[in-house]
């Protein structure tokens, strides 16, 4: 029957018409793709924690050990932030993540075919050699992209869906296990890999103006129009950028310290110190995870809605990262003083969602400050977090072996809460280094302050 034919007051009527979904703009379809590669690169990276304990009893491991192929990605994960990130700037985000994924992909179905410890630190040294650049070139991509004002949104978005797929990760690579081994579980999600790789190389475009699916009205907002910056690349001035991004990456050092002791050991010490199961330590790893994705979303947008109200970037930026380190750092010491899971679980929770809001806000600080350099500055800014994944996961396995005592652990994360939260104020998003066309003469290159407070919108 046609809904003409329908006798139904005009106010209900109107509910009851067919609602036709809008059609992605370009924009949005790469902020998709983007979300897509931080969850399936998490997946790739923290798939080893949940089998661990599979692995480990396959190969006769120690922890000590287990921690050497642990922090096997982080090492050429640390030597390719900046690196990558001035590729990233020099090539293109395109060509670059389309290497970069190929061979993360590749190293991930490697895995499954390794048979000594030697192996596998091999082929995790591989993932994160294709892994080391994605961020910093997904920012570079993120800026030509994304409005300034939204910068913290599409950071905060981004993070979240790598945080959702820590928390699918744990039941997922669980489940495969049981249906296909450890090693088939890790060949399934390296061909699931390559199925993202080859999307991206098609869609995506590193000048906007040039998709041919964009609109005038997406491009307005862009930086630059969305087109392309005329003359050649700028030289990166590195001397200069480092002294300026310095700060940023002590600070992201001691978020990352909490990120990969979390990452790396959380399924562990749910099995060892709490005795559960394979598949119970998987849901409530996945639990703590979850709550990282909230906080994750919530820092961006927290972080330009300060923004857009005050029009002061250390506001947004710096004192929203200090009290996120403090919130955190008063949630976790539950786990101190009880043996109760339901506490710790919530505390370790709460704990890492009050951690996770950091992410948005720093992610948009390298943008703040060198919208030019974008990708290598979040290089050395995620070179902090980089050097957090060879030194925690180490520090946590040696610990555990000497003491067996499974919480001593996060009193290390206690205290470089505390030491993100004294040293926020040391960063400056408000002072852009291009403030003379990133050439200032041995000088930071900075403006006052006052030149960077945003009108509110």
């Amino acid at each position: 029957m046609p809904w003409s034919a329908l006798a139904i007051p005009e106010a209900r009527a109107t509910l009851l018409v067919p609602m036709r979904l809008r059609r992605p703009t370009a924009s949005e379809l790469v902020l998709s793709l983007l979300c897509l590669m931080y969850l399936i690169t998490y997946v790739d990276r923290v798939n080893i924690a949940t089998a661990a304990s599979e692995i480990r009893r396959e190969l006769a491991l120690t922890n000590t050990q287990l921690a050497f192929i642990l922090s096997a990605f982080g090492y050429p994960y640390v030597v390719f932030q900046i690196f990558g990130g001035w590729v990233g700037d020099r090539v293109g985000p395109r060509r670059t993540l389309f290497l970069c994924g190929l061979i993360w992909a590749s190293a991930t179905i490697l895995t499954g075919f390794a048979g000594s410890l030697t192996a596998l630190f091999l082929v995790r040294v591989m993932i994160g050699v294709g892994e080391g650049a994605t961020f910093p070139v997904a920012t570079r991509a993120m800026q030509a992209w994304t409005p300034p004002s939204r910068r913290g949104f599409a950071q905060g978005l981004t993070h979240a869906f790598a945080r959702l797929g820590n928390a699918l990760t744990p039941p997922l690579v669980a489940w495969l296990i049981a249906l296909a081994t450890w090693r088939g579980s890790f060949v399934v999600l390296g061909c699931l890999s390559l199925v993202w790789v080859m999307a991206w190389v098609w869609y995506f475009r590193d000048v906007p103006s040039e998709h041919p699916s964009i609109t005038p009205a997406e491009l307005e907002p862009l930086p630059n129009g969305g087109r392309r910056a005329s003359g050649r690349p700028a030289a990166i001035p590195w001397r200069q950028l480092a002294g300026r991004m310095w700060p940023v990456s002590v600070v992201y050092f001691c978020y990352g310290w909490t990120l990969w002791m979390y990452l790396n050991w959380l399924p562990s010490y749910f099995l060892h110190e709490h005795k559960l199961q394979l598949g119970r330590s998987a849901l409530f790893s996945s639990a703590v995870f979850a709550a990282g994705v909230g906080g994750d979303y919530l820092g961006g947008v927290l972080s330009d809605a300060i923004l857009r109200r005050t029009g002061d970037l250390r506001i947004a930026r710096c004192r929203l990262v200090r009290l996120a380190f403090l919130a955190s750092l008063v949630c976790v010491l539950p786990i101190f003083v009880t043996h109760d899971l339901t506490v710790i679980v919530i505390s370790l929770a709460a704990a890492f969602f009050f951690a996770e809001i950091v992410i948005g806000p720093m992610w948009a600080i390298p943008m703040d400050i060198a919208p030019r350099y974008s990708g290598t500055a979040s290089g050395f800014m995620n070179t902090g977090s980089a050097l957090a994944a060879v030194l925690s996961p180490l520090a946590f396995g040696f610990i555990i072996d000497a003491t067996g005592n499974w919480n001593l652990p996060f009193i290390g994360s206690v205290g470089l809460l505390l030491a993100g939260a004294l040293l926020a104020s040391t960063m400056h998003p408000e002072r852009p280094f291009e403030a003379d066309g990133g050439s200032d003469g041995g000088q930071t290159g900075v403006r006052p302050p006052s030149d960077r407070r945003l009108t509110p919108v």
